[in-house]
């Protein structure tokens, strides 16, 4: 599939999705969140607080959430009570077809034609089922889930495409020390860029520095990790989760107070990786090759990309839909900003810059034919969890660290962290054992849980967060040949969960935060 062709169909699903209400779509309209949980539990409770609504899905892009808007859509936007749990079968075959399909049938699964061919008629059984079976309501889901994949592929394209003019040059050899040193710096401005601004800016000069070794696959496992997860957690600017939390009322320093278990599981993950790569590199069968490479100064080439992507974290943060609503401009004029940067990048960049980064598409495609797929068939998936959230019994720190985490690694971590926000608001939860209310009726112990438990554990598979699976597919335009599904999370449960074991000790149970 060709870019041209990629970008053809995200116009028509736009055009479809929004329909004659084009323009009359709120910032909530576009926007993220879930279902507010707190009219569930009212009911299943007996409660007779209040409820308000948020609505349903998430956000890769970052956007903005207002309760009340769902008249302007012409829906309503919260769960659909009697949608049957059956119905999460097309997802997690979806899953299925990523983990085992490029075991048994690799090179047929190598073209993204025939991705295609799975993701989108499992996304269509969802979406006619929806629409024929709720109408209007099962319309404003979908519509919603087309319009944040719209939003999750203009943000990871623009990421992509304008850090893919940036030429880091110079001796950059594959040591232990310079891997752990980029592992360290990805890490650390992920907060600042983005989880997904920092593994597109340095995924390439990683690659190029391990090129004549020949293990180098953990290198990418602890990639994914670092950069692409956990050093997200300090502002709401580093994960998509974090920024729903601020645009829902949580102050934007508070989760500089997370500082503690970023520092925790950044420095034991980079350890780990030390050790790991110093031997391995000493078996390394090319050794002598990779310590005889000809001086070459230090260089930056492309740098005026840099100012595109300034441009695109600051659409992130600044440009929310509820803003441009203020100013009359349409919600999504934030994703015609990054369009507009991406197409500044291309035409001023020069074309040997991007040859030299051998940059391509095809990793950008593989991400948008699979996520559309993902993005509806995950629609009964959420909408299940949405309704479960009270019934399942969740109050104690330890345990929305773990269910908040645990379905982050294969809901995506944004609808998740939104749902147990929503459900621990509801709740009442003492502010004697839990420290004082952060936002939305939320203590500091209880937030803090949720927002490890969706950062960190966005790391435990392809799919738990955005860059996760655009690492994973450059690695394999540049011949790396890396894990399946399975595999993969055979590191993270081998690795990550020790580690979040020692997060729950140390800083739930011992109250070290």
């Amino acid at each position: 599939m060709k870019l041209g062709n990629l970008l053809k169909m995200l116009v028509m699903t736009f055009l479809v999705a929004t329909g004659p209400n084009l323009y009359k779509v709120q910032a909530a309209s576009v926007a993220t969140g879930v279902a507010q949980t707190q009219k569930v539990h009212d009911e299943h409770a007996g409660h007779t607080h209040a409820a308000t609504e948020d609505h349903s899905g998430h956000d890769h892009a970052h956007a903005h959430t207002e309760a009340g808007h769902e008249k302007d859509h012409g829906g309503h936007h919260g769960p659909i009570k009697d949608l049957s749990p059956f119905w999460c079968i097309p997802f997690a075959l979806m899953l299925l077809s990523i983990a085992i399909l490029p075991l048994f049938a690799e090179h047929w699964w190598e073209e993204n034609s025939n991705k295609m061919k799975v993701a989108v008629p499992l996304g269509l059984i969802v979406g006619v089922y929806l629409v024929g079976a709720y109408g209007s309501q099962g319309m404003a889901l979908i519509q919603h889930s087309v319009i944040e994949y719209i939003q999750f592929i203009c943000l990871l394209g623009s990421l992509y495409i304008i850090s893919g003019g940036i030429v880091v040059k110079g001796s950059m050899v594959g040591t232990p020390k310079f891997n752990a040193t980029v592992l360290a710096l990805g890490a650390a401005i992920a907060s600042i860029v983005g989880t997904t601004g920092a593994s597109m800016l340095l995924i390439r000069p990683i690659i190029r520095a391990n090129v004549a070794r020949k293990h180098v696959v953990h290198i990418f496992i602890f990639f994914i990790f670092m950069v692409s997860n956990c050093g997200g957690l300090l502002t709401p600017l580093g994960d998509p989760p974090l920024f729903l939390g601020f645009l829902k009322g949580v102050p934007f320093e508070w989760t500089l107070n997370l500082w503690k278990p970023w520092l925790f599981v950044n420095g034991i993950l980079l350890i780990i990786f030390f050790v790991w790569d110093s031997i391995v590199y000493k078996k390394e069968e090319f050794i002598e090759e990779i310590k005889v490479v000809e001086k070459e100064p230090f260089k930056l080439e492309g740098t005026l990309n840099f100012v595109w992507l300034a441009g695109v974290v600051f659409s992130v943060a600044f440009l929310t839909p509820d803003f441009l609503a203020k100013l009359g401009v349409h919600p999504m004029g934030r994703e015609v900003v990054m369009i507009v940067l991406i197409g500044l990048s291309l035409q001023m960049t020069s074309k040997e810059l991007r040859e030299y980064n051998q940059f391509n598409y095809h990793p950008i495609i593989e991400v948008a034919v699979l996520f559309v797929g993902i993005f509806v068939t995950m629609i009964p998936a959420i909408n299940t969890l949405q309704l479960m959230g009270p019934a399942l019994g969740v109050t104690q720190p330890a345990q929305f660290f773990w269910f908040t985490g645990i379905l982050s690694s294969f809901l995506d971590n944004a609808p998740t962290y939104v749902v147990f926000y929503e459900l621990a608001g509801t709740l009442g939860l003492s502010t004697e054992l839990y420290g004082p209310v952060i936002a939305n009726n939320v203590p500091h112990t209880i937030l803090a849980a949720i927002s490890m438990g969706a950062v960190f554990m966005g790391a435990n598979s392809y799919i738990g967060n955005g860059p996760n699976f655009m690492v994973k597919a450059i690695a394999e335009q540049s011949g790396i040949k890396m894990p399946s599904f399975f595999g993969y999370m055979a590191y993270s449960v081998g690795i990550l969960i020790p580690v979040f074991l020692l997060v729950h000790y140390i800083f739930i149970t011992l109250k070290m935060l």
